[in-house]
């Protein structure tokens, strides 16, 4: 199904995130990440709550858009040998891109890990968020847009372009707009997130993950088409 990345297709099944499995599994969170990255992972949950407000019409959606949040980051301090045995282990073997562009690893091991160590929040909607929440990808869901961009404008981010893109979201009053006019300033703010990671990226000689180039150039294609 659209949004499900391939590792879910035959071991996930849409669940219902509780309150209780919500609770649960923020109260692990400090024992399995750093305080800073435990923080950044609250505030991206507080994030996501309120885009959800905007984008999603209920409390199941908000509840899996926290679920997606507090999982998001969950493999992130992890060594990239530590990411490599992961995939291996879940028979995805890791490319020499992989390997040479280590901060895009934690999306995928988070993703395949969650199955097997949180059943509770296999939801295909939700994994699919937590495996593009830091490359994008072409067509993505309303969930994996959140997400996304809930992880770069989260109000823990002192980063000028992270700061720049929240006031600029936020300071055109989307909640005053109608349901068109805010996906569509919603879409142009995640192009924009697209072209200063790639910006940066050009700048510090990094490689490119071909699914940012095509997650931008899919929702660019979506806003001029409109």
């Amino acid at each position: 199904s659209e949004g499900v990345p391939d590792m879910c297709e035959k071991n996930c099944t849409v669940v219902a995130v509780t309150d209780e499995a919500l609770d649960s599994l923020r109260e692990q969170i400090p024992s399995v990440l750093s305080p800073k990255r435990a923080a950044h992972v609250m505030g991206v949950e507080r994030m996501a709550v309120r885009l959800g407000e905007l984008f999603t019409p209920g409390e199941d959606d908000i509840r899996l858009l926290r679920g997606a949040a507090l999982l998001h980051d969950i493999t992130k301090e992890l060594s990239a040998d530590e990411h490599a045995a992961i995939m291996r282990a879940h028979g995805v073997e890791p490319t020499e891109y992989d390997m040479m562009s280590p901060k895009t690893l934690h999306a995928r091991t988070a993703a395949l890990l969650i199955p097997d160590r949180y059943p509770q929040f296999a939801d295909p909607r939700l994994i699919s968020a937590v495996r593009w929440h830091t490359t994008g990808r072409e067509g993505m869901t309303v969930y994996d847009k959140i997400i996304y961009f809930a992880d770069y404008i989260d109000d823990t981010r002192t980063y000028v372009d992270c700061v720049k893109l929240r006031g600029l979201f936020f300071g055109a009053e989307p909640e005053k707009m109608d349901a068109d006019a805010r996906m569509r300033h919603f879409d142009r703010l995640i192009v924009m997130s697209f072209d200063m990671t790639l910006a940066e990226l050009v700048g510090k000689g990094s490689l490119i993950s071909a699914d940012t180039v095509n997650a931008r150039n899919f929702i660019l294609c979506g806003l001029k088409n409109r």
